[in-house]
């Protein structure tokens, strides 16, 4: 870990902070020294995240330098925007660092998979970081203000797997869609980057049958699976001016797995 608080004047939204890899982001960029704007479809468990990170549990309203909790759908057009309106009228200014986590899975085979699974993963986990990442970008230029975009997407998105057509879909739209912000946002002086976890010890892996995460474990050359601080740390470091000259990267947190 480079110094301590090297966030100490950004202001953070974090979608999908309510649990895994968003909360585990959330707690680390506030260690930093970050002000964390929690976003979750469910407002109580943001609402639980800010709680842990030390601030109020009234949603959409922090005194200055606190934390705040917010809850959008942000597969919702309306939704994603009026969460950064809510965050910049909640602490007078846009979020400098915006890190999208939210994200669903609907597995099923190709041959069986419906058009509604189809859909409804690629609305959370490629629309709806479309939608954070113009919103957020529209507010930084609009401001003036630089800023670190930083969305989650994953190794899936760059190698497939079974099963996940959808999400293997939507994670590699994610890739694409974060080196070409890069490619128009820099002159703005707003970097965009993705994380690419493998499998990590979230609420999400916790649903595959054990049998599979023995097999999964098998091919990780580091022998187990992520904890969500692994991705944390990566994050941390791309929100920082550490990584001041990264833009367009793809980051790899997967313990060598498909390497």
């Amino acid at each position: 870990m480079a110094s301590l608080l090297r966030l100490s004047s950004a202001l953070a939204l974090v979608t999908g902070a309510g649990s895994g890899i968003g909360r585990a982001v959330s707690v680390r960029l506030a260690r930093e020294g970050a002000t964390v704007a929690a976003c979750d479809l469910d407002g109580a468990a943001a609402h639980e995240t800010v709680r842990l990170l030390g601030g109020p549990v009234i949603e959409a309203q922090a005194p200055r330098g606190n934390h705040a909790a917010f809850q959008a759908d942000v597969s919702e057009t309306t939704a994603a925007r009026r969460l950064l309106e809510q965050v910049q009228a909640c602490f007078s200014r846009p979020p400098s660092v915006v890190v999208s986590c939210a994200g669903i899975t609907r597995d099923e085979f190709l041959l069986h998979m419906s058009e509604d699974n189809w859909d409804k993963v690629i609305a959370v986990n490629l629309k709806g970081i479309f939608l954070v990442t113009q919103a957020a970008a529209q507010a930084l230029v609009s401001s003036g203000c630089h800023g670190s975009i930083i969305n989650i997407s994953s190794i899936i998105g760059k190698v497939g797997n079974m099963g996940q057509t959808n999400y293997a879909s939507s994670k590699a739209g994610v890739i694409g869609l974060t080196q070409s912000a890069a490619r128009e946002l820099g002159r703005h002086r707003i970097r965009c980057n993705s994380v690419l976890p493998g499998f990590i010890a979230t609420p999400m892996t916790e649903k595959m049958p054990q049998k599979v995460k023995e097999k999964v474990t098998g091919l990780i050359p580091m022998g187990h699976f992520g904890d969500p601080e692994d991705v944390a740390d990566v994050v941390a470091f791309l929100a920082s001016e550490d990584s001041g000259y990264i833009t367009g990267a793809s980051v790899e947190v997967t313990g060598g797995l498909f390497m």
